[in-house]
Protein backbone atom coordinates (compact mmCIF):
# COMPACT_ATOMS: atom_id res chain seq x y z
CA UNK A 1 0.00 0.00 0.00
CA UNK A 2 1.56 3.29 -1.07
CA UNK A 3 -0.09 6.83 -0.14
CA UNK A 4 0.12 8.89 -3.27
CA UNK A 5 1.10 12.00 -0.45
CA UNK A 6 4.13 9.86 -0.33
CA UNK A 7 5.70 9.17 -3.97
CA UNK A 8 6.71 11.85 -6.26
CA UNK A 9 4.91 11.72 -9.69
CA UNK A 10 7.63 10.09 -11.41
CA UNK A 11 7.87 7.26 -9.20
CA UNK A 12 4.80 6.81 -9.12
CA UNK A 13 4.35 6.67 -13.36
CA UNK A 14 7.56 4.28 -12.98
CA UNK A 15 5.84 1.96 -10.69
CA UNK A 16 2.46 2.32 -12.80
CA UNK A 17 5.00 1.13 -16.17
CA UNK A 18 6.62 -1.46 -14.43
CA UNK A 19 3.42 -2.93 -13.35
CA UNK A 20 4.05 -2.67 -9.49
CA UNK A 21 1.12 -0.69 -8.81
CA UNK A 22 -1.89 -1.79 -10.55
CA UNK A 23 -5.08 -0.28 -8.32
CA UNK A 24 -5.95 3.11 -6.35
CA UNK A 25 -8.03 2.95 -3.78
CA UNK A 26 -9.69 5.87 -1.36
CA UNK A 27 -8.45 5.60 2.19
CA UNK A 28 -11.21 7.35 3.73
CA UNK A 29 -13.87 5.74 1.89
CA UNK A 30 -12.27 2.10 1.58
CA UNK A 31 -12.60 1.49 -2.10
CA UNK A 32 -10.66 0.35 -4.51
CA UNK A 33 -11.03 0.27 -8.49
CA UNK A 34 -8.72 0.49 -11.43
CA UNK A 35 -6.47 3.19 -11.85
CA UNK A 36 -8.41 4.55 -15.11
CA UNK A 37 -11.62 5.12 -13.42
CA UNK A 38 -13.39 8.44 -13.14
CA UNK A 39 -13.95 8.38 -9.67
CA UNK A 40 -10.67 7.68 -8.74
CA UNK A 41 -9.18 10.79 -10.65
CA UNK A 42 -11.80 12.89 -9.28
CA UNK A 43 -10.21 12.46 -5.36
CA UNK A 44 -8.26 14.34 -3.34
CA UNK A 45 -4.54 13.43 -3.32
CA UNK A 46 -4.58 12.95 0.10
CA UNK A 47 -7.07 10.49 0.36
CA UNK A 48 -5.51 8.47 -2.98
CA UNK A 49 -3.78 5.01 -2.16
CA UNK A 50 -2.23 2.30 -4.43
CA UNK A 51 -2.27 -1.24 -4.06
CA UNK A 52 0.40 -4.14 -6.16
CA UNK A 53 -2.92 -6.15 -6.44
CA UNK A 54 -6.36 -7.21 -5.88
CA UNK A 55 -5.53 -9.10 -3.00
CA UNK A 56 -3.85 -6.44 -1.08
CA UNK A 57 -6.82 -4.10 -1.38
CA UNK A 58 -8.83 -6.41 -0.13
CA UNK A 59 -6.86 -7.93 2.86
CA UNK A 60 -6.75 -4.13 4.11
CA UNK A 61 -10.23 -3.88 4.37
CA UNK A 62 -11.10 -2.36 0.69
CA UNK A 63 -14.29 -2.68 -1.25
CA UNK A 64 -14.59 -2.87 -4.99
CA UNK A 65 -15.64 0.35 -6.58
CA UNK A 66 -19.16 0.12 -7.81
CA UNK A 67 -18.07 1.71 -11.26
CA UNK A 68 -15.15 0.48 -12.91
CA UNK A 69 -15.45 -2.70 -11.75
CA UNK A 70 -19.40 -3.56 -11.27
CA UNK A 71 -19.49 -7.21 -11.43
CA UNK A 72 -17.13 -7.29 -8.36
CA UNK A 73 -19.37 -4.46 -6.44
CA UNK A 74 -22.69 -6.51 -6.75
CA UNK A 75 -20.92 -9.83 -5.86
CA UNK A 76 -19.48 -7.61 -2.25
CA UNK A 77 -22.80 -6.12 -2.24
CA UNK A 78 -24.61 -9.61 -2.33
CA UNK A 79 -21.82 -10.89 0.28
CA UNK A 80 -20.07 -13.48 -1.65
CA UNK A 81 -16.99 -11.51 -0.92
Amino acid sequence: MIRHSEISNSDLRFKIKQQEICFGGNLKLKIYGTLSCGSGKKMKRENRIFFSSENEAVENGFRPCGHCMKEKYQKWKNGFI
